[in-house]
């Protein structure tokens, strides 16, 4: 069971994309339904709640891969794909939020009482990092140029309630996603793409878990004999 929680745990972020600058985020209702806070309740009360709803979303995440056969191999895209369906399957019937979801709640969350969009943009920039993501695009940088062009426009630091600079703002923005190659209707796309890189690294460090354990019993005098097997010959169902 140890192995199980580990392996739900597992969460090598690889996410690399441009966060657009708005007064106020439109995420859907449904990022915030699954996180709401509870009812005021005496201590002990919520502590059980708690542990009974992190109980419940570890047996249901336990009883989808139960099921369904995992290949640990990072390199072959076949087991990728399916190491991604599988735990987004998990996410859905445990209702957990996928990574492009966690990511956009911290955010408005992170962010909904700055006023300014130069703190905005650095608070960004502070989950990013907080969160070991990479700016392979240098997006940030491009987003802060087009910040001190716009301040420099307006000769006052940009507000996010400031309708007019919030305009010429977005503007520059879209010069930044299209020299960027990004559109909005590929947003989908992204949110795939990033799902998919998480589930590579993800099967990377379960791999190296599987051949660290198989060294470490390789060393013991009953086992010194036995020839070590290849980890994607491994059934994740039988450690559960």
């Amino acid at each position: 069971m140890a192995f199980a929680y580990r392996f739900l745990s597992k969460s090598k972020q690889v996410y690399s994309n441009q966060v657009l600058l708005q007064p106020k985020h439109d995420v859907p209702v449904r990022f915030f339904a699954k996180e709401a806070a509870p009812p005021a309740l005496k201590g002990d009360e919520m502590l059980k709640n708690i542990f009974l709803e992190v109980k419940k979303k570890f047996e249901t995440a336990i009883g989808v891969l139960r099921k369904e056969k995992i290949t640990i191999d990072p390199d072959d895209p076949a087991a990728v794909d399916q190491y991604a369906k599988v735990m987004k399957t998990v996410r859905e019937k445990a209702g957990l939020f996928s990574e492009s979801q966690r990511i956009e709640y911290t955010i408005q969350t992170r962010t909904q009482d700055i006023l300014d969009a130069r703190n905005y943009l650095l608070t960004l920039k502070e989950i990013r990092i907080r969160r070991g993501l990479t700016d392979e695009l240098g997006a940030e940088a491009m987003m802060m140029d087009a910040l001190e062009k716009v301040e420099k426009e307006i000769k006052k630091p940009l507000m996010r309630n400031d309708k007019k600079g919030m305009a010429l703002l977005m503007a520059e923005f879209d010069k930044i996603n299209k020299k960027l190659g990004i559109r909005r209707e590929d947003l989908p796309k992204y949110e795939e793409q990033l799902e998919q890189k998480i589930a590579k690294a993800q099967l990377g460090e379960l791999k190296k878990e599987a051949l660290e354990a198989m060294e470490t019993q390789k060393k013991r005098e009953e086992f010194k004999d036995d020839e070590m097997v290849e980890v994607k010959s491994l059934d994740i169902r039988n450690f559960l």
